[in-house]
């Protein structure tokens, strides 16, 4: 009987990978076959081509190219997590800027990976995920942990944020979290790309983050406060006029 430290011992890990570059993940896919523990159940070339070829299977870690064209490796992650998929997913990227790797975190990735590491580093992260584990470069680990310690301190000053923002801001975030994008935003408010540019830059800065993906992911929790308190009053001026109807 094989030892339980054998990895021939243990249960295949499914592993998607996801990467732009078709002889990478080829030459990936190669070497991650001939890991006993691995298997290796679909490829695919995009975040949008990724769920199609996985139809009818599941995957236990996604490798996922973090240098996808327009944030869409991150915006696939964060779908994951909102849906609740149990995939791990870790992110393999040419680069390490600790504003990516927060920015990954927070989306629900448990990794990030250099694709200049060896592959057998790569696989000590892919078995280490399964099993809970985080990793994160160590050369960029301090940058990162100071990143979203100064994240933490912005939210906790932040909680009037919304109430800074404009009338138009406000509108415009509504929409954003709803999965409107630009064109969309500007058909509905009846304004110029330019304006919907603009309010969407103000809305990054305010919030102190680079992209409107994360807008997103930091507003949702508030919004849903936000709307909560507002059916609240709404409920209580209700109950008022009612009262008041009765007393006529």
């Amino acid at each position: 009987m094989a030892a339980p430290s054998d990895p021939a011992a243990r249960p295949a890990i499914h592993v998607l990978i996801v990467d732009q570059r078709l002889a990478f993940r080829d030459a990936l896919a190669t070497r991650l076959q001939t890991e006993p523990d691995l298997a290796v159940v679909a490829k695919a070339h995009s975040a949008k081509f990724a769920p199609r070829v996985l139809v009818g299977r599941s995957a236990d870690v996604i490798l996922l190219d973090a240098d996808l064209p327009e944030d869409s490796a991150i915006a696939f992650c964060s779908d994951l997590t909102q849906n609740g998929d149990q995939s791990r997913v870790v992110m393999v990227s040419a680069a390490s800027q600790p504003e990516r790797i927060v920015a990954a975190m927070r989306a629900g990735a448990a990794a990030w990976v250099r694709k200049d590491e060896s592959v057998d580093h790569l696989l000590r992260v892919i078995r280490g995920v399964v099993r809970g584990d985080t990793w994160i470069p160590p050369r960029e680990l301090g940058a990162v942990l100071r990143l979203l310690i100064e994240d933490q301190d912005r939210r906790r000053d932040g909680d009037d944020l919304l109430s800074s923002l404009t009338r138009r801001e406000r509108d415009v975030l509504f929409l954003l979290v709803e999965g409107a994008g630009r064109k969309e935003i500007a058909e509905r408010l009846q304004l110029s790309a330019n304006t919907v540019r603009t309010h969407l830059h103000s809305l990054m800065v305010k919030f102190g983050v680079h992209s409107t993906l994360e807008v997103v992911t930091l507003a949702r929790p508030r919004l849903d406060a936000f709307s909560q308190i507002r059916l609240a009053a709404i409920d209580n001026s209700i109950r008022f006029l009612l009262t008041r109807i009765h007393s006529l």
